[in-house]
């Protein structure tokens, strides 16, 4: 059957494959008599892999696990490899009469005495001393024999089927005739040659039929052949397929027609019935799966792991029982985690396992006890997945909510909810935990970092960690340093002596084996007094196949040298060149292989290939495979070394013991052998030589050089839309990385989109950023660390909208595009990528054509969330590289800036913490809580070092300060609230001294004065009291005289001064010392902000939106700068940069700004805090982190803003007033510090390039782009008018009323009029040519609203028609020609914009509600309300429609463009753009739209004639909700409804009496 063999190999095979990887499952063929010699096919050892084989199958597979091809020949009758010893004498008995047959079947086999019972093991032929007579063969000698017994009734007939079956038959017994699964997992193929008895003496025809010895044909196998065939119908006709062939001399010929059609069908057959047996079996799995399968199969392969490391299990008792003692020891308080260490194969793993099977006897049975044996599945490689599924299981167990999506989303998170978990078990005071983590060694996140972030430092009660590690290895070292408690730590010590001979003892029982007193003396002398368990298992395994008539050999007297041993006896068996490549294969994997890809590498090993064609030649001359016997052979005699872990849906080979890789490495993997099968493996998994590409090699009997497919799987990115090739994506780097393949890794890996969407989209952004951590640090290449950065950068985005590929693609593009021209090799190839991504897809896009987003490289370090409340202090640990964070909860996160992972959550407070320090060195942090508690901590362990109560019950009057002053020389703390100060001991923790003061008059501030040992305090009643900061006592106590009927608002301590700086409600500054204060400043506004240098030489306050710099002087503080820094909202925070340089001052509008005191207050940078107050500013060298009480996320700023690669200047506007001429190239905006001018500013140099004065303050911009005209409303009124092309005639429009401010203006869609709007009056002109400067004449109309409430959007038509929305929501269309009004809807809140399509039939107005409304101007009446909400905010800052009036594109307030369809209101894309954009501008495709990060929106909106159905702007929005109401459907309801029907209200909306909604789609 080889040519029906070959046939399935190069058509069938590759199509069930395929099908196959479509529904994430792997295609492995087993075809053990390919590509080797008859002999080899059928001699006795292979018959036996092949049943081996066959359960193997049947345990595994999904769908077919036997095929068979049947023919003419029913196969040789294999003898028996192991005959037991009564079978034997009754098989002896039969052949006594019978000399020479009885001395052949003797002299074949040997009795072998350590077997349990006694057993005959036939002998392979290079031991047999003389050949046996060649009339006789041993196979009919024992036929015979075994007729004979069995008649008499001495043997069973399943002991006379092993001498008369052939394996043909024993096969298709197992796998289809005895099957469990019958006809579902098996098919046999029967090929029936037509008259083949006619021609049965044709030597042609005796090759298709089983022959005797001397050539004849073997009749008695014929009919049992016949019997076979009869069997298959009658118990299973559904699984046979029958084909007939007319006979012919060319045998099975692929050039004879009929031949050719035949195997056409049969491989059409084969895949129709494979595919159907994958499909009914798919279909069974998905009607009983469970929704957690993936974690029923995680917790069902480590308990089974665990079952068999505890199958021989001996010693350690004394240890078992001191674990057990601790346990219970530990129950009722909080205890540090234990952790077990010891050398490699001590024995760990199994005293893990055992301890876990005892846990529900020593601390009752309804203990949890969960086990996770490391780095044996995908799950348990890395924290993440770890702690993922322990957190499912937990919540499982203990009948608690799982763990929802936006937890899973970050790793820090997960981190969080674990520990938070863990004390949630604690609390419920019944059923305790037990979690075992065995080779913690293993995971992949604590062998790259030197912190343990994951692991609680501290167990609450009920609940225990049990952890195990190597010694020896920093791990070790690390829990060391991380929980510093020695009494944690338990050694595994070897076994005595006698225990380990015991061990041995039991393992020779488990496998049914003993020794003879000689092999046991020899063994025992090899291993004097070892008590090694891996040492021991090694020794066993050599001692398990001596038979009692083996010789043996002293064995090795270290596992090292046993490994080497191993090695040294397979490669005398299998030859040293596919040992080597085989381990070295597998050594050298990822996580390891699977079988299939084993076999499919060596296939395109051409090394190994020659080595094993050296003396046959490959069956087939299309194809060349490695022969899958030799592979089973090898992987027999490997056994214990090798386990299987389920990893990326594969089960994966691996090397079991740590130490045996250690010797695979330097055996097989020294100098340029380890590149060599890390280029083999990654043209493996590149897919190089797949899907019909063939390889040129030169085999040994062949002599030239043969181009040959080696049919291995094809590597696709994706085997479907949704299933990813899960072992691409995580081997190929790494694999192309160690084969110093980088190029190859840059353009087909970290440069490639496909390759980072497919990456991201299947394992997560982490994952994704993980390969690039691994690979850049070997790589000498910018681009690189750019392509990572704009990837984290992404964070904020995938968190919003989920990782998808529209998001992935937008948000790089946008990044990236300011690097494309300049660096194409990577960043423009992946441009190039995504822009062809974007032309293909179906569905409504918005396409970035420039960058506009954060590029990478600049200021933005990371975006952080680990917290689930908002935040109110932050300190750094700058020797330690850390960032203290506490929340509104009370809970403290500990962050690695650098790595950016969280490093320990602390829990304690219950309440919000208002306070933290950080001291000694960076390793101690304190904080203060309004629980009333301060809490010392570890900042290296994580540990509660000591609690003090500060303070009792809580006020009810809670206090508005709060203080921490470390004095780190006398080891006290002082902590202020209100009106106390508590002082306390750090050491004893007790209370010092306690000062209380006025509740009714709290202090402001309290400052401590330590080179003067004095405790400075400012009441809120202007109150200054001076004590002793040593012991308490009272000094000094007077009332300001400087300041009068004002309250202090804040204050600032300045030590080298001995001073306290305080600002007032009303504005005042003062400076306050002992026994004098006087008055520093008067400001406008009442003081909000202190903040001093480190050094005391510069003071910043903070009035309302502004900042005023002083420099210190021997009189205390004179302003250093003449103007002011100003925001556009009120400032909360500030912070010096480093050398005092630069301020860095937040506000209330969420902007962070950059300011040079250097260059004189110039304003260098605006940052984009989180998207709340920016609240909190501290720096740490050159970060700055920024953060807000009203936010979880947290953003870390580099101040040095080291540009890897030059990109453009982001223009400097934080009004949102900006205006853009010339298609994009310039914008103008009022000037930074000066907004009497109006900044000019280049975006393609990325520079100013001019200014225009306006001698008043700008308040609104306009542009008329074709007629050159920028229109500057001012807030006196006047509109000045700049033509763009000159700086000469500068036009004026006066105001209609003196000292009225300009709110806003607006173009007819022709630049023909121009409304300018005031309070309540819009002024109408008329805009005609000229030269050379167009002219404006009028106003031509002039109107009053009458109305109270003031205009706040406009927009005008060509024909006098103005459309104004109001202060109030009310929205107008009023005539100038006709002098009428038409009230529209009001919004349900302020008007935020207007506009009017270019067709001018259309209006769409938005406010700061969410709702967008599109208008019919020619009926006055409204056409759609489209509403769109998220959960961040809601409401919209402006729209335009699209140059064809088809779409409306809106700036939403959430920091999202959205584009919807005039046409139906349908939303078609939503995009996040991570700033505020307060105007957009249609452009002949798409728009443009300036943001408040200073960066240009060029987009495409690219819309397909037919929209994809099923395609959902927010299918991914994490509480996103949009709908659209049609206004003539409700009209023509209304009207039909009857006279009585009540109005219906939506939910969260003011019920309209004349409205009936109609919601079209809400998600």
């Amino acid at each position: 059957m080889d040519t029906e063999r070959e046939a399935l190999q190069c058509t069938a095979y590759p199509e069930v494959q395929s099908f196959c990887q479509r529904h994430g499952l792997a295609f492995e063929v087993v075809d053990l008599r390919w590509g080797i010699p008859n002999t080899q096919a059928t001699d006795h050892l292979t018959a036996e892999l092949c049943l081996e084989e066959l359960e193997r199958c049947q345990r595994s597979s999904v769908g077919p696990a036997f095929v068979a091809l049947l023919g003419g020949q029913y196969g040789p009758c294999p003898v028996p490899q192991r005959i037991e010893e009564k079978e034997w004498e009754a098989l002896r008995a039969q052949l006594t009469s019978r000399p020479r047959d009885l001395e052949l079947v003797t002299r074949h086999f040997q009795r072998d005495d350590n077997t349990i019972p006694p057993t005959y093991v036939l002998q392979p032929p290079g031991a047999l001393v003389v050949p046996g007579p060649e009339e006789a063969t041993l196979a009919s000698v024992l036929r015979a024999g075994a007729q004979e017994a069995w008649r008499l009734g001495l043997i069973s007939q399943e002991q006379w089927m092993c001498y008369h079956r052939s394996v043909i038959e024993w096969e298709i017994e197992r796998g289809l005739l005895n099957s469990a699964r019958g006809d579902q997992g098996a098919t046999v193929f029967l090929r029936d040659v037509q008259d083949l008895s006619k021609h049965i003496l044709d030597d042609c025809s005796l090759k298709m039929v089983d022959r005797l010895a001397d050539g004849c044909l073997d009749t008695d196998a014929q009919s049992l052949l016949s019997g076979l065939k009869g069997r298959i119908l009658e118990a299973q006709p559904g699984a046979l397929k029958s084909h007939h062939l007319p006979w012919s001399r060319d045998l099975v010929n692929p050039k004879n027609k009929t031949h050719a059609r035949y195997l056409k069908q049969l491989s059409e057959q084969f895949v129709a019935r494979a595919n159907c047996q994958v499909l009914e079996q798919l279909r069974e799995l998905d009607s009983g799966r469970q929704e957690l399968g993936w974690l029923y199969q995680e917790i069902r392969h480590h308990l089974w792991q665990s079952t068999e490391s505890t199958k021989v299990f001996c010693g350690h008792q004394e240890l078992l029982a001191g674990l057990g003692q601790r346990l219970k020891q530990d129950e009722s308080q909080m205890h540090t985690p234990l952790v077990l260490f010891g050398p490699p194969g001590i024995g760990k793993t199994s005293l893990m396992c055992k301890l876990a099977q005892q846990v529900p006897e020593l601390l009752g049975h309804k203990t949890v006890a969960v086990l996770r044996l490391l780095g044996t599945s995908r799950l348990s490689l890395d924290a993440r997945g770890l702690l993922r599924s322990l957190s499912f299981q937990l919540c499982l167990a203990y009948g608690l909510p799982l763990p929802p999506a936006q937890v899973l989303e970050a790793h820090s998170r997960v981190g969080h909810f674990f520990h938070t978990l863990l004390h949630t078990v604690s609390q419920r005071n019944f059923e305790s935990l037990v979690l075992l983590l065995d080779s913690v060694d293993d995971l992949d996140s604590i062998c790259h970092s030197p912190r343990v972030s994951w692991l609680p430092l501290k167990c609450p009660p009920r609940v225990h960690l049990i952890l195990s590690a190597c010694s020896g290895q920093q791990v070790l070292r690390n829990l060391r340093q991380t929980l510093q408690d020695p009494s944690a730590f338990w050694e595994v010590k070897a076994l005595s002596g006698s225990q380990g001979r015991e061990f041995i003892q039991l393992l020779l029982a488990e496998a049914r084996r003993t020794l003879s007193p000689g092999q046991r003396d020899v063994l025992w002398a090899s291993l004097p007094e070892c008590g090694h368990p891996g040492r021991l298992r090694l020794a066993f395994e050599e001692a398990r196949k001596w038979a009692s008539f083996t010789v043996p050999v002293p064995l090795a007297t270290s596992a090292e040298e046993a490994t080497h041993q191993l090695c040294i006896r397979l490669e005398e068996t299998h030859g040293p060149l596919l040992v080597a490549h085989v381990l070295g294969y597998i050594v050298s994997s990822r996580y390891g292989l699977s079988e299939a890809e084993l076999k499919d590498v060596l296939s395109l090993d051409d090394e190994v290939l020659q080595a094993v064609y050296r003396d046959w030649t490959p069956p087939s001359k299309e194809l060349l495979r490695f022969p899958p016997l030799l592979w089973v052979r090898l992987r027999r005699d490997l056994g214990h070394c090798l386990v299987r872990r389920p990893v990326d849906g594969c089960m994966l080979l691996a090397i079991a013991h740590r130490q045996l890789s250690q010797v695979i490495q330097a055996r097989y993997l020294s100098g340029p052998e380890r590149a060599k099968r890390h280029g083999v493996l990654a043209e493996f998994f590149s897919g190089a030589w797949s899907q019909g590409i063939k390889k040129l090699i030169t085999l040994p009997l062949v002599g030239k050089p043969l181009n040959l497919d080696r049919k291995v799987a094809p590597q696709p990115l994706w085997f479907s839309g949704t299933v990813a090739n899960w072992r691409k994506l995580t081997e190929l780097p790494f694999h192309l990385l160690h084969a110093g393949r980088l190029e190859e890794l840059k353009q087909e890996v970290l440069g490639n989109m496909s390759w980072i969407s497919c990456r991201g989209i299947s394992g997560g952004i982490e994952d994704l950023l993980d390969d690039f951590d691994m690979c850049a640090p070997h790589m000498d290449c910018p681009e690189v660390y750019l392509i990572r950065e704009a990837i984290q950068l992404c964070g904020p985005a995938i968190e919003l909208r989920g990782l998808e590929k529209s998001v992935l693609y937008t948000e790089l593009l946008a990044r990236l595009l300011f690097f494309a021209a300049s660096h194409p090799a990577m960043i423009g190839q992946l441009c190039q990528q995504a822009q062809s991504w974007f032309r293909a897809c179906p569905y409504p896009m918005l396409v970035p054509l420039a960058g506009f987003l954060q590029p990478p490289g600049g200021p933005l370090r990371a975006t952080l969330t680990g917290c689930h409340k908002g935040i109110t202090a932050v300190a750094w640990s700058l020797e330690e590289k850390l960032l203290v964070v506490g929340t509104q909860d009370g809970t403290m996160v500990v962050w690695d800036v650098e790595e950016q992972q969280v490093v320990h959550v602390l829990m304690g407070h219950t309440a919000e913490v208002r306070c933290v320090r950080v001291f000694a060195q960076g390793t101690l942090a304190i904080s203060a809580s309004k629980d009333h508690t301060l809490r010392l901590w570890s900042l290296l362990s994580g540990r509660e070092k000591v609690t003090i109560l500060d303070g009792g019950l809580p006020n009810p009057i809670e206090p508005q300060s709060w203080g921490l002053h470390v004095d780190e020389i006398n080891k006290v703390v002082y902590s202020t609230s209100g009106a106390k100060i508590n002082v306390w001991n750090l050491e004893t923790s007790k209370l010092v001294f306690c000062i209380t003061g006025d509740v009714s008059d709290p202090w402001v501030c309290v400052a401590l004065l330590a080179a003067q040992g004095l405790l400075l305090a400012l009441s809120k009643g202007g109150q200054v009291s001076l004590w002793s900061s040593a012991v308490g006592k009272l000094q000094e106590k007077h009332q300001l005289s400087s300041i009068k009927e004002e309250t202090p608002t804040c204050a600032v301590s300045i030590p080298t001064q001995a001073r306290l700086v305080a600002g007032f409600s009303s504005g005042s500054i003062a400076l306050v010392s002992a026994g004098e204060d006087k008055l520093l400043e008067k400001l406008p506004e009442a003081v909000g902000l202190l903040v001093v240098s480190e050094d005391d030489s510069l003071l910043a306050a903070g009035f309302g939106r502004c900042v005023r710099i002083y420099l210190a002087d021997s009189q205390g503080f004179h302003q250093f700068m003449a103007s002011d820094l100003e925001h556009e909202d009120v400032v909360e925070t500030a912070v010096w940069g480093p050398e005092n340089n630069l301020i860095i001052t937040g506000s209330q509008d969420t902007l962070i700004q950059v300011w040079s005191l250097s260059e004189q207050g110039t304003l260098l940078n605006v940052l984009e805090g989180v998207g709340a107050p920016a609240s909190l500013l501290v720096r740490g060298g050159t970060l700055v982190v920024s953060a807000s009480w009203k936010s979880s996320s947290f953003k870390v700023w580099d101040l040095r803003s080291t540009q890897k690669l030059p990109s453009p200047t982001p223009f400097l506007d934080r009004t949102g007033l900006t205006a853009v001429s010339h298609y994009g190239s310039y914008v103008y905006f009022p000037k930074v510090g000066d907004k009497n001018k109006v900044t000019i500013w280049d975006l393609a140099e990325g520079e100013e390039h001019d200014s225009l004065d306006t001698s008043n303050e700008v308040c609104c911009l306009e542009v008329a782009e074709q007629a050159k005209l920028l229109f500057t409303g001012l807030i006196s009124g006047i509109v000045l008018v700049f033509p763009l092309n000159s700086r000469q005639d500068v036009l004026c429009i006066p105001p209609p009323e003196a000292r009225k401010a300009v709110n806003c203006m607006s173009l007819s869609k022709s630049e023909d009029r121009l409304a300018i709007a005031y309070d309540n009056i819009v002024l109408v002109l008329d805009i005609s040519p000229g030269d050379p400067c167009p002219a404006i004449e009028g106003p031509t109309y002039t109107f009053y609203t009458q109305l109270p409430e003031t205009i706040v959007s406009v927009a005008v038509l060509a024909d006098y028609r103005v459309v104004y929305g109001m202060s109030d929501g009310s929205l107008f269309l009023y005539d100038c020609a006709w002098s009428k009004v038409f009230p529209l809807e009001a919004h349900g809140s302020r008007v935020s914009c207007v506009e009017v399509s270019h067709g001018e039939q259309l209006a769409v107005s938005g406010a700061e509600d969410p709702l967008l409304c599109l208008w019919d101007l020619q009926a006055c009446r409204g056409v759609f309300e489209m509403s769109y909400e998220s959960s961040c905010c809601r409401g919209v800052r402006c729209a335009c429609f699209s140059k064809d009036d088809k779409h409306i594109f809106a700036g939403m307030e959430d920091r999202s463009v959205t584009a919807w369809s005039t046409l139906d209101g349908t939303l078609l894309a939503v995009q996040f753009v991570h700033a505020v954009i307060n105007r957009i501008i249609p452009t002949s495709n798409g728009f443009m739209a300036p943001t408040s990060h200073g960066y240009l929106i060029r987009e495409r909106f690219q819309c397909p004639s037919v929209r994809a159905s099923q395609q959902d702007p927010l299918k991914n929005f994490k509480k996103a909700v949009w709908l659209v109401k049609t206004r003539q459907r409700e009209e023509m309801a209304v009207a039909e409804a009857p006279q009585n029907t009540e109005p219906v209200a939506v939910e969260g909306k003011e019920s309209k009496s004349n409205k009936r909604s109609q919601v079209c789609l809400i998600l």
